[in-house]
């Protein structure tokens, strides 16, 4: 750098305009950054589910192994494995179906005709769910409060 450089950024470091600007583009590449960093983190840990009409018309991420399967438990379908907690039933969103089969203790909140969301994998004939959460109406009060 010659010297005529450096009198010219000194210069331009010691008027109170450059100095605002200088802090303003410092302040908004933080803020910018920060901005980026909480976008990244929400789109990370946003989890959608798909409904059998997707599934079944492969409208699902390529390439992804597990993914939630949401809808309606339909009515007369739940059928338990004696002596075991294997669980099969059939999820609706009034267009398509999906059997699951699910190896595990189901929530209080499941039965039949209600929403339900399950994680796990399609392999192209059943839905193979490693959890299942049931999901309520917004009328939904616990029991015991209700009285």
């Amino acid at each position: 750098m010659s010297n005529g450089e450096e009198k010219s950024i000194s210069s331009l470091m010691s008027k109170p305009r450059s100095r605002r600007v200088l802090w303003l583009l410092a302040i908004l590449v933080v803020v910018a950054g920060f901005g980026f960093s909480l976008f990244k983190v929400f789109s990370d840990n946003l989890v959608f589910f798909y409904t059998p009409s997707q599934i079944l018309n492969g409208d699902t991420p390529k390439g992804q192994k597990s993914y939630r399967l949401g809808g309606m438990v339909v009515v007369g379908s739940v059928q338990r494995e004696p002596d075991s907690l294997l669980v099969r039933f059939v999820v609706s969103d009034k267009g398509q179906t999906v059997p699951v089969e699910f190896k595990g203790i189901l929530p209080d909140l499941f039965k039949e005709g209600t929403g339900v969301v399950a994680d796990g994998a399609w392999n192209g004939q059943v839905f193979t769910a490693s959890e299942v959460l049931a999901k309520h109406d917004e009328n939904y009060m616990p029991p015991g409060v209700e009285k």
